[in-house]
């Protein structure tokens, strides 16, 4: 077996001094290493199609991470984006394709607030652009004013489905998390299943419904502190151990 399971991960392009770069941010491979006991490996977003199943297949689990951008609204068919929204077509056209593979491989997955919003839409689930100016919902974005650490402070509960795995995780049915977003889950995707909600009603989190392997997307940010956390650290603990298990799976002849 290798001593660590080797997880893909998603990237963004963002400008450095003038140049683009893919890009991911340091909690989120910190977490990876910490709580997940995982290798990390960072996928660029140039938009692989047909080779993300050459990449996949050397992988046992594929982690997405969240971003400042939004999802294409063309894709999902929904209207187009306010005037300065920020987008990243590239990691759209990397990580879309991505998903749908490791759903069809039972490859194990856990996606992060974009990356959550990223497995809705490859599935066939549509978003809220905008979640603050949709009736009945609460304004779920951060205040751009505060230091970092009370940005990814806890905001709100999330009730979780009794029975559910986030639920099987947390050892209770609702927990406080650190939700910060502006878009957010419209239709849930078909093979997706809810997990949480938020108090306005919400998606939170869903899994996958017709895959044997950890399919997991929340909208909160369990990287953060993650070993300051027992539920973040044991949602990383859970999915490094279905890597392990994907692993083992490949070395016993059980994948293709």
């Amino acid at each position: 077996m290798r001593a660590r399971p080797l997880v893909a991960v998603s990237a963004c392009v963002k400008t450095v001094e003038g140049f683009d770069a893919h890009s991911v941010g340091a909690k989120y491979i910190d977490a990876l290493l910490q709580a997940a006991e995982v290798a990390p490996l960072i996928v660029p977003a140039i938009g692989f199609g047909a080779e993300v199943q050459g990449i996949l297949k050397a992988c046992d689990g594929l982690y997405l991470t969240g971003s400042v951008s939004n999802v294409m609204p063309d894709i999902y068919g929904g209207p187009p984006s306010v005037a300065g929204t920020s987008h990243d077509p590239a990691r759209d056209a990397t990580t879309l394709p991505m998903i749908r593979y490791a759903v069809e491989h039972d490859l194990p997955m856990f996606a992060i607030c974009r990356g959550f919003q990223e497995m809705n839409v490859a599935l066939g689930g549509t978003l809220h652009q905008r979640v603050q100016e949709v009736d009945g919902y609460m304004d779920h974005r951060e205040d751009q004013d505060l230091p970092v650490d009370l940005k990814y402070a806890p905001a709100h509960q999330v009730a979780l489905t009794p029975g559910g795995l986030l639920a099987e995780i947390a050892g209770e049915t609702s927990v406080r998390v650190n939700s910060l977003h502006g878009q957010g889950i419209d239709r849930l995707a078909d093979g997706l299943v809810v997990e949480a909600c938020a108090p306005d009603g919400l998606i939170e989190a869903a899994c996958t419904s017709d895959a044997d392997a950890f399919g997991v997307g929340v909208q909160w940010h369990p990287e953060w502190n993650v070993m300051d956390n027992s539920f973040a650290y044991n949602l990383f603990a859970r999915f490094g151990a279905a890597c392990r298990d994907h692993v083992q799976k490949c070395e016993d002849g059980g994948k293709d």
